[in-house]
């Protein structure tokens, strides 16, 4: 895996300015409302003043869903209650805007963005800009053989942070993440697992589907087969990545990564960003203070991850069905905290 360090992301990745932050925590105080009055919505406000660099905060004009896709061999496992290879009828879904995260978009006014990692599918049969950054048609079953080749999971690495330069030099100033993938938890379990040092019964979840308790079984068997197989490899982000990640949560957190080096606040969504989110804070420690956590997905793995991090989700509303829905949900709560900082007026 020559020609990317990602030692360098340490060099690379910044706080958010915390003066900056001072100087928004000593302006809040002059505003009318009492401090404290506004709840977690100053603490909002704050934060992306900071991740801004300026007081006041400018309201967020310019968001992004950005959902990366694929396929994992593990799906032949019956780990989930869709079909293996059935992303691509999920990713057509949302092309389509018949989707939960599609409406939602659509009412709120927000670009939604697909990006085919590894879909098990033609690329002829969906639109070339969603495929043009395809590594594979379907990632490796993480059980029993590597997701990727090495060379591939660098391809997809570089390919969220490719994606990542895109959405900022086009002036997206924050990123609602999410997956749409079959199988995807069941490689972010395995991550988390490896990760936090824990077992393959603490973090097997249902799925943002549901799956019956044959299912979790055999999900639990797979997440502990990928244990083995994660756990030497765990100094190197990378490898890890290729053994059990797949690319799309390769190019996730390749993206997740850059866009901290480019200053773009991220909301994630579910397990799989939180896998991703958690494999990153490995690679540069100060990364996840560009990032919120929208809500809480009911998955184990991802209560885990988020505590090692230190991110408190925004909403917990009981939304399962992923695709970045429940991050799209929390947006709304982001711009407010931004708007009511940024206009309300100051004390005489």
């Amino acid at each position: 895996m020559s020609g990317l360090n990602l030692d360098d992301f340490v060099d690379l990745i910044e706080r958010p300015d915390g003066s900056v932050r001072r100087d928004a925590e000593e302006r809040r105080q002059r505003l009318v409302p009492p401090a404290g009055a506004l709840g977690r919505l100053d603490e909002l406000g704050e934060w992306l003043s900071a991740a801004q660099g300026q007081v006041p905060v400018r309201p967020v004009e310019r968001p992004k869903v950005v959902l990366f896709a694929g396929d994992h061999g593990v799906a032949e496992l019956d780990v989930s209650a869709r079909p293996a290879g059935g992303a691509t009828a999920l990713v057509r879904a949302v092309l389509d805007g018949r989707s939960p995260v599609a409406v939602l978009a659509r009412r709120y006014g927000v670009p939604l963005r697909v990006v085919d990692m590894a879909l098990d599918c033609d690329p002829d049969q969906l639109p070339a800009e969603v495929t043009r950054y395809r590594v594979r048609r379907g990632s490796g079953r993480l059980d029993v053989a590597d997701t990727l080749s090495a060379e591939e999971a660098e391809q997809a690495f570089r390919a969220g942070m490719a994606v990542a330069d895109e959405e900022a030099d086009a002036g997206t100033d924050l990123v609602v993440l999410g997956d749409v993938s079959v199988g995807g938890t069941t490689a972010a379990g395995t991550l988390i697992a490896a990760l936090c040092s824990t077992d393959a019964s603490v973090v097997t979840g249902r799925g943002g589907a549901g799956i019956d308790d044959l299912a979790w079984m055999r999900k639990c068997a797979a997440i502990r087969d990928g244990l083995r197989r994660a756990r030497p490899v765990l100094g190197d982000q990378l490898r890890l990545l290729a053994a059990v990640g797949g690319a799309d949560l390769t190019a996730t957190t390749g993206f997740l990564l850059q866009s901290a080096v480019r200053r773009t606040p991220v909301i994630l969504d579910g397990v799989v960003s939180a896998a991703c989110a958690l494999v990153a804070q490995r690679v540069a420690f100060r990364a996840p203070d560009w990032w919120l956590a929208g809500q809480v997905s009911g998955e184990p793995a991802q209560e885990k991850a988020l505590d090692r991090i230190g991110l408190d989700p925004l909403l917990d509303h009981g939304v399962t069905v992923g695709e970045g829905t429940g991050a799209l949900l929390s947006l709304p709560l982001v711009q407010a905290a931004a708007a009511l900082l940024a206009e309300l007026p100051e004390r005489d």
